[in-house]
């Protein structure tokens, strides 16, 4: 094997080609990958390499392990008699992460940058769920994010977070460090919240304990989540005026709303090309789409969440925190950073809510069973509505021609998102287009 990182990593291109395409964060899932190349390779400690590699024009972040005896983790490739292997499954491996943080290191190119005081000799992990980025904790004190697809700086979740603390938000965790190198931001450590529950795994429960009463309505089973839903609507609502506080707002010239339009039109044509089955809704989509040209200038915006959705937010003891301000994955980083209407984030928190409740009903389901779901969704929607008016001072539902339209228009998305992803799960938002 090379001594030198960089040809250890270019030795691997053949094994990454093959490998990338299997990782849940990899841009193009399925697609074979013609080139690789490595931007840049340092080694981080002896046998962990931290490397960024430019697929077909996508750039990746990866840590690769190297040893001699069969890892635990998920296997890259071979060199010689060793194994190549994907590092971030490994505790003593990502040990050597925190270490760096906390001492401000620059090695290969990279910056180490803390931002508070780090307690070092935690015990690290990865978390379960792979999504777009990888994370890893810290003992119970640290979550270091690690960006697969590295955007050039400022990166959004970051700058977000620091505005929030700025101004002392309390639903969001406090930022730890930085990793980045002159151009791209490669990670982001913030305070672990031990303490948390995810939204989403506690609004499906809930989902679940009405189902399984059947007889009894959303109100009256244990589990009913509306008060929750409550304080999730306050807590939005506080994000929001947090962010508007430290960064500003504007309002919104007349022709801006018809390039919204016009933008969720060319939405709905791409996604009617590759799902004909959303073509029965496509009079009711523009129609909603076209009554947002009739509104009066004087929408304000501002920065908001982005991609907020129940799976976006952890219940702890002292409250809802919102998580990953990156902002819808798919989208352009320019488009990202544009002020938008809080209403956005609304929109998603509701569709997020009708998938709790439909995504636990099979095709064949009966009317008691399609009732409560029903029953659960609205409910919980309400009162987040209510909740975020009682500290936004006005009600979601009171800007019925623009949440409809971003609510629709979210639901256009996630039929390309799950047909792409998850066929078998593109019932559920058609379900929810033939509902509305």
């Amino acid at each position: 094997m090379s001594t030198r990182p960089q040809h250890t990593v270019e030795a691997l291109a053949d094994d990454l080609r093959k490998w990338l395409p299997t990782q849940r964060w990899f841009a193009a899932k399925g697609a074979d990958v013609a080139d690789v190349r490595v931007d840049r390779a340092s080694m981080l400690a002896p046998g962990l390499i931290h490397t960024l590699i430019d697929a077909d024009g996508d750039l990746y972040q990866v840590l690769i392990g190297i040893q001699d005896e069969v890892p635990d983790g998920p296997v890259i490739g071979r060199l010689g008699e060793s194994y190549a292997f994907e590092a971030t499954q490994d505790p003593e491996l990502m040990s050597v992460l925190l270490e760096l943080l906390a001492k401000g290191e620059a090695e290969g190119g990279v910056r180490w940058t803390p931002e508070a005081e780090i307690v070092t000799g935690l015990r690290a992990r990865p978390i379960g769920v792979e999504q777009s980025n990888t994370s890893i904790v810290f003992g119970y004190h640290y979550i270091l994010k690690l960006f697969r697809r590295p955007a050039a700086a400022p990166n959004r979740d970051v700058e977000l977070h620091r505005a929030l603390h700025r101004v002392g938000s309390a639903q969001v965790a406090d930022p730890v460090g930085v990793v980045e190198t002159d151009d791209l931001v490669l990670g982001f450590a913030q305070r672990y919240l031990a303490d948390s529950a995810e939204g989403w795994a506690t609004a499906t429960a809930s989902v679940r304990d009405l189902l399984a009463e059947g007889d009894l309505h959303a109100g009256e089973v244990g589990g009913d989540f509306a008060g929750e839903s409550s304080r999730l609507g306050a807590a939005v609502a506080q994000v929001h005026a947090d962010l508007a506080a430290a960064l500003g707002t504007e309002t919104v010239p007349a022709d801006r709303l018809d390039r919204a339009a016009e933008a969720m039109h060319g939405r709905l044509d791409a996604v009617l090309a590759a799902v004909p089955a959303l073509a029965e809704h496509e009079p009711m989509l523009r129609e909603a789409f076209d009554a947002i040209r009739a509104l009066p200038a004087g929408v304000d915006v501002q920065q908001i969440h982005g991609d907020l959705h129940l799976g976006q937010v952890l219940r702890t003891t002292a409250g809802w925190v919102l998580i990953d301000f990156e902002g819808e994955p798919a989208a352009p980083v320019e488009e990202r950073m544009t002020p938008r209407s809080p209403l956005r984030d609304v929109a998603g928190m509701l569709r997020s809510f009708d998938y709790a409740a439909w995504q636990l009903l099979g095709a064949d389901d009966d009317n008691q069973r399609t009732t409560r779901a029903a029953e659960w969704s609205d409910r919980n929607r309400a009162s987040f509505c209510a909740g975020y008016g009682s500290v936004a001072g006005a009600d979601p539902r009171d800007s019925g021609v623009l949440l409809r339209a971003f609510e629709l228009d979210k639901a256009v998305y996630e039929v390309a998102y799950e047909h792409r992803n998850r066929p078998e799960w593109v019932r559920v938002p058609l379900a929810a287009l033939r509902r509305a």
